[in-house]
C-alpha cells in the first residue's frame, strides 16, 4: 500500500512539473453591427495564446479559433481556423536568438510608408543579437549588422539603432506629466503625446488621431478622432528600408465614441457609435 501511494506521489510531482512551465491565455468576444443603413449582422472572435517556458527559453503560439476550420497553408484567412504566431525565444550566453517562425498575412492601417505592416512572405526569420553594458548604456549588434544604443537618462529612454536602411532613433518620458514619446525612422518623424486634465487622459499623435478616456458613472468613455486615410499602392520586397505592404484604400476621416462596462459575470459589455458609417456596434468579450 505505501507504494502505491509512494507511485501516485511520484506521478502527481511528474505531471504537475509537466506543466508548471506552460500558460494558457485567450479572449473571446461576440458582437451584433446595426451596420448603418446596412443590414445589421453580428460576428464574433476568440483566439489562444500558449506560452512555454523552460529556464530562458521561451516559445509562444498564438491560435485563431473561431473560424470553420481548413488548411492552415502558413497564412490565416478570413474565417478559417489556423496558428496566428510561433515564436521562440532564447539565451546562449550573452547571446540571444529569437526566431519567427510563421508567415502573418498582415494589411496595413494607414497611408504611411514605414507604419504599414510586412506582408506574410517576409514576415519569418531568425535574429540573432548580442548586447553589452557600456556604463549607462547597452550597445547591441545583431546579425544583420544593424547598431543599437539605449539607455536611460534623467528619466527619458533613448535608442539609437544605425542600420544601411536608415536609422531609427526613439525617446520617450515625462515631461512635466506629460507623457512624451518621439521617433524618427529613416528621416520620417512620429510622436506621441499624453496627459490627464481633470480625470480626462488625453492622447495626440503625429497621425492627427485625438483620443480621449474618461470615467462617467462607472463606465468607461472613450471619443477618438480618426484622420482621413489615403490610397496606397502594394509594395512588393524592401524598398528604401520598407517591408513589403498590401494595398490600403482611402477611407474618409471619422470619430468613434465607446462606453464599456467591466459585469459581475467577469465579461465586459461595450457600445461603440462610429460616424463614418452612422453604425451602432454592441460587444460582449471577457479574456483570460
Amino acid at each position: 500500500m505505501k507504494k502505491l501511494i509512494a507511485l501516485f506521489a511520484v506521478s502527481a510531482v511528474a505531471s504537475t512539473s509537466a506543466v508548471a512551465g506552460v500558460a494558457l491565455s485567450g479572449s473571446a468576444s461576440v458582437s451584433y453591427d446595426d451596420n448603418g443603413s446596412a443590414a445589421s449582422g453580428t460576428s464574433y472572435d476568440a483566439d489562444l495564446s500558449f506560452v512555454g517556458t523552460n529556464g530562458g527559453t521561451s516559445i509562444t503560439i498564438g491560435m485563431d479559433v473561431d473560424g470553420s476550420g481548413g488548411t492552415n497553408t502558413g497564412t490565416l484567412t478570413s474565417g478559417s481556423m489556423g496558428l496566428t504566431g510561433v515564436d521562440l525565444s532564447t539565451k546562449i550566453g550573452p547571446v540571444t536568438v529569437t526566431a519567427d517562425m510563421f508567415n502573418e498575412a498582415s494589411i496595413g492601417t494607414s497611408s504611411g510608408g514605414n507604419d504599414r505592416e510586412g506582408t506574410s512572405a517576409e514576415d519569418t526569420g531568425v535574429a540573432i543579437s548580442l548586447d553589452a553594458p557600456i556604463g549607462d548604456a547597452t550597445v547591441g549588434v545583431d546579425n544583420s549588422g544593424n547598431v543599437t544604443i539605449s539607455g536611460s537618462w534623467s528619466g527619458i529612454a533613448l535608442s539609437h539603432t544605425s542600420k544601411s536602411a536608415g536609422d531609427t532613433t526613439t525617446a520617450s518620458g515625462s515631461i512635466a506629466g506629460m507623457d512624451v514619446s518621439v521617433t524618427n525612422k529613416a528621416g520620417a518623424t512620429t510622436w506621441s503625446l499624453g496627459t490627464t486634465v481633470s480625470g480626462v487622459a488625453l492622447t495626440l499623435a503625429s497621425s492627427k488621431t485625438v483620443t480621449a478616456t474618461f470615467g462617467l458613472a462607472g463606465n468607461t468613455m472613450v471619443v477618438t478622432s480618426v484622420p482621413a486615410r489615403a490610397t496606397a499602392s502594394r509594395v512588393t520586397g524592401v524598398v528604401g528600408g520598407v517591408r513589403g505592404t498590401r494595398a490600403v484604400t482611402a477611407r474618409a476621416s471619422y470619430a468613434t465614441v465607446a462606453i464599456s462596462r467591466s459585469l459581475t459575470s467577469g465579461a465586459t459589455l461595450a457600445a461603440t457609435y462610429k460616424t463614418l458609417d452612422d453604425s451602432l456596434t454592441l460587444k460582449a468579450s471577457v479574456a483570460f
